[in-house]
């Protein structure tokens, strides 16, 4: 999925929600629910940027920065190694100019005050105010394919982010992934409905009333 294309598919699956879209793909993509909103930030979808960086450096991160295009969400992976904080003020800035709209990092970042103020959106493992080395010849990668907890992640996919969560959608099957999740939402305002006229749950999903 490129940054420009199918942009109405992002809105809408940024509307549908994670949990939603979670489920309409057949309960896969979520990340660790470890990583989560640092501040309160709106949810926001795009196509992935990936970035792959050593422990306790983000010079790759720097390196993504060059690549990224309008509209894009930053999935960065640092070897598994959470006490530092990677992402900053500095780097949300130098982001928010080159378009991208958020920042996924199995890590942890810091200058959470600021990134509030400038209103740039980060899901993290959390905060930490460690710093990190930048070695220019650390191995790492831009564009390669990552995997955080049981997901891949490829450059492309689908990342949406929100106060639940963050999921990834393959890019090839994003659109139909959408499709089937607005039909959730459909059947669940059904059964909202539903309730509010006083039917039970357990009818309206077919729920066993008794142990077998």
């Amino acid at each position: 999925m490129r940054p420009d294309a199918k942009g109405d598919t992002v809105e809408r699956a940024v509307r549908l929600g994670t949990a939603t879209l979670h489920e309409a793909a057949g309960k896969i993509g979520a990340l660790p629910s470890a990583i989560g909103p640092v501040w309160d930030a709106p949810a926001f979808g795009g196509p992935a940027l990936t970035v792959r960086g050593p422990a306790a450096d983000n010079l790759w991160l720097h390196r993504g920065l060059l690549q990224a295009e309008p509209g894009q969400v930053m999935v960065v992976t640092v070897e598994g190694h959470h006490e530092a904080g990677y992402w900053g003020e500095v780097m949300a800035v130098a982001a928010q100019v080159r378009g991208l709209v958020g920042l996924v990092i199995d890590g942890c970042v810091r200058d959470v005050s600021a990134l509030r103020d400038l209103g740039f959106p980060v899901h993290a493992r959390g905060l930490c105010i460690r710093g990190t080395d930048k070695d220019p010849h650390g191995d790492g990668a831009v564009h390669g394919s990552l995997r955080i907890g049981d997901v891949d992640v490829h450059s492309g996919d689908l990342v949406v982010a929100d106060g639940d969560g963050v999921v990834i959608l393959p890019q090839d099957r994003a659109e139909h992934i959408v499709v089937d999740g607005e039909a959730r939402e459909a059947e669940e305002a059904r059964i909202l409905t539903a309730l509010r006229r006083g039917e039970t749950t357990v009818d309206l999903l077919n729920l066993p009333k008794e142990p077998k």
